[in-house]
């Protein structure tokens, strides 16, 4: 086991979602290290009222630095006047995980170390916003979590540390984003204690073999019915916060929150009928829709605006939904 540092590292920590909140929690436990301060997006509405509520890494920073203040900087871009406010923490590294945004080479010089960037996906493989949903949508066997060195480009550091994950094909987005989130918090702190003491090695990725995934938009989480429905599970899955999988029933928009490939009797797997026919109802599994390979099996569904409500509750209010055609 390694020696207590001789000085502390001070660390600038950047992020926004709930993803990174525990790796923000670990560092401001992690021995060795100090927490310089916090970089967030700006407070935004999100309630009726329009009060403005502070990201989830905004919130966290807040207790953590209940005892003493711990500064917490939200720019709404990263200008010389939030590198004069960074310049001002003395900060010795930036390690970023899901903050949004890009660092300009103005803003990495402030950094005598540098900067490192937490990513979910075993670079080069998924570079960009979106690696958790890519992999459900293309349902990997296998993901896992980088630690890289932030570079010009983008996801294209050097490799500091990496981490497989099994995947079982029944996460969502937000099950395997929580299970990043502490996987992140483990693989980290250890990574700056060897930046520290100097004994820190990396490797850099294979350009050739770099995969890009993007910015998710509504129209994504669109369902196809002409799909399989081992596809739009996966949908489903990779979209279970928002945008969410949707489709229309009538004039409606409807939300499919979960779902599952359905292999129940012969007799009920829609033959010849065309996709997105609403064929019936399996009592185990749910409200069976046909795809253009199989069927899927519903079981918890919103109309826009409206409670999510489980299969039964929802046919119930939905009497002619049994026999329709979705889309």
């Amino acid at each position: 086991m390694r020696g207590k540092l001789r000085c502390k590292m001070r660390v600038l920590f950047a992020g926004s979602p709930a993803i990174a909140v525990p790796l923000l929690e670990a560092l401001s436990a992690a021995e060795g290290i100090t927490l310089a301060g916090v970089l967030t997006n700006p407070d935004s509405p999100k309630c009726r009222s329009g009060r403005e509520i502070p990201t989830e890494v905004g919130e966290a920073a807040a207790r953590i630095g209940s005892g003493e203040a711990l500064p917490v900087l939200k720019p709404i871009k990263l200008d010389a006047s939030a590198r004069e406010q960074v310049s001002a923490l003395k900060p010795d590294i930036l390690v970023s995980f899901a903050y949004g945004r890009i660092f300009g080479p103005k803003f990495l010089a402030l950094f005598p170390l540098g900067g490192l960037n937490i990513h979910p996906s075993l670079l080069p493989k998924y570079r960009g916003p979106a690696p958790i949903q890519a992999a459900i949508l293309n349902r990997d066997t296998v993901t896992g979590i980088s630690v890289q060195k932030l570079a010009k480009e983008m996801d294209s550091g050097d490799i500091l540390a990496q981490e497989q994950l099994q995947l079982t094909g029944r996460e969502t987005s937000r099950s395997l984003g929580e299970i990043m989130a502490q996987r992140a918090a483990v693989l980290l702190p250890p990574v700056l204690r060897d930046i520290a003491e100097g004994t820190a090695r990396s490797r850099p990725q294979n350009h050739g073999e770099a995969g890009y995934c993007s910015l998710i938009s509504r129209d994504n989480a669109l369902i196809d019915w002409k799909r399989s429905a081992a596809e739009i599970d996966a949908a489903v899955r990779a979209f279970d916060s928002r945008p969410y999988a949707w489709t229309v029933h009538g004039a409606k928009e409807l939300l499919i929150l979960k779902a599952a490939v359905y292999s129940g009797p012969a007799a009920q797997t829609g033959g010849n009928e065309a996709p997105a026919l609403v064929l019936g109802i399996d009592k185990q599994a749910g409200i069976l829709v046909k795809t253009g390979e199989g069927v899927l099996a519903v079981s918890e569904l919103q109309y826009q605006a409206k409670k999510v409500l489980e299969w039964r509750a929802f046919l119930n209010g939905a009497r002619d939904f049994i026999g329709s055609i979705l889309g």
